[in-house]
């Protein structure tokens, strides 16, 4: 008697749950962007932004961070936080992003360069004197308004990611050319026991 009381009562519930349900709530009036409006004088829905409206998370309020530029020249310094965790992003952002054509280790050498794509000037190397001396505001620049036939992944890469790439370039090139007082004994006698990368 229990089980049949309780079935009655489900599916009466559910009888009141699906009356309420009416199609007018999917055929309300409302208005999608840019159709036409009787409202407004200029017969649009769309209003045009205030002045000075920023959109939310795009206020750009440290040059340092947003343009790798202060006072007119390029920054020496990463302006945030420098750690593992920002290298490693790097280096996650830099395989996806720059590894076609920089290569894995950043000696100009990716598939681009290698199956001979055509441009004017090979594939940069980051491992130059040129480069290695650079500000770190360059490769900032670079990622943001591109350089030569390489264009602009500002659309691409969010800023913080950009100065991961940048200090994740910067631990490649000490990779590279690392002073041998600044490398631990071990992490030397390590990598004279590798065998050498086939060419």
């Amino acid at each position: 008697m229990k089980a049949r009381v309780s079935r009655w009562l489900m599916m009466l519930g559910g009888g009141l749950m699906l009356a309420g349900c009416h199609i007018d709530m999917w055929r309300q009036p409302k208005i999608a962007p840019l159709d036409e409006s009787t409202f407004y004088s200029n017969g649009q829905t769309a209003r045009p932004l205030m002045p000075h409206t920023v959109a939310r998370g795009h206020l750009r309020v440290d040059d340092a961070f947003f343009t790798g530029w202060v006072n007119g020249k390029l920054v020496d310094v990463i302006p945030m936080k420098v750690d593992r965790d920002l290298i490693l992003r790097g280096q996650d952002r830099f395989k996806i992003y720059c590894t076609p054509c920089h290569g894995q280790i950043g000696d100009g050498q990716g598939m681009v360069a290698k199956r001979g794509f055509d441009i004017r000037r090979p594939v940069a190397t980051y491992h130059t004197d040129r480069l290695r001396k650079m500000p770190v505001g360059h490769f900032y620049d670079v990622i943001t308004h591109g350089y030569g036939t390489m264009y602009s992944y500002a659309s691409r890469i969010e800023p913080e990611d950009r100065w991961a790439i940048v200090a994740y370039i910067r631990t490649l090139q000490f990779s590279q050319y690392a002073p041998k007082a600044q490398v631990e004994a071990t992490d030397l006698q390590q990598a004279a026991s590798q065998p050498e990368a086939p060419q």
